[in-house]
């Protein structure tokens, strides 16, 4: 068995997933009171709940990143 070593864009999938799924609680959370028929959050929740596109970016960033360093043309230059 043999391991891979760690990618280049590893990190930015990892912090990309974590910052997805804040977004996704928060817009959990925001929807909440729609369906419970108590007062909605203030705007702030729902600014929150943008962080699940951007973990979404993030995440796929990292994975162009990895492609990017792992492409053909680049191993063969190195």
């Amino acid at each position: 068995m043999s391991t891979t070593p760690s990618g280049a864009g590893d990190r930015l999938v990892q912090v990309g997933a974590i910052v997805f799924f804040v977004g996704a609680l928060a817009t959990l959370v925001t929807v909440a009171p729609l369906f419970l028929g108590t007062d909605p959050f203030p705007s702030i929740a729902y600014a929150v709940s943008m962080l699940m596109g951007v973990g979404f970016l993030i995440a796929a960033a990292g994975v162009v990143r990895s492609v990017w360093a792992n492409s053909p043309k680049r191993a063969a230059n190195s």
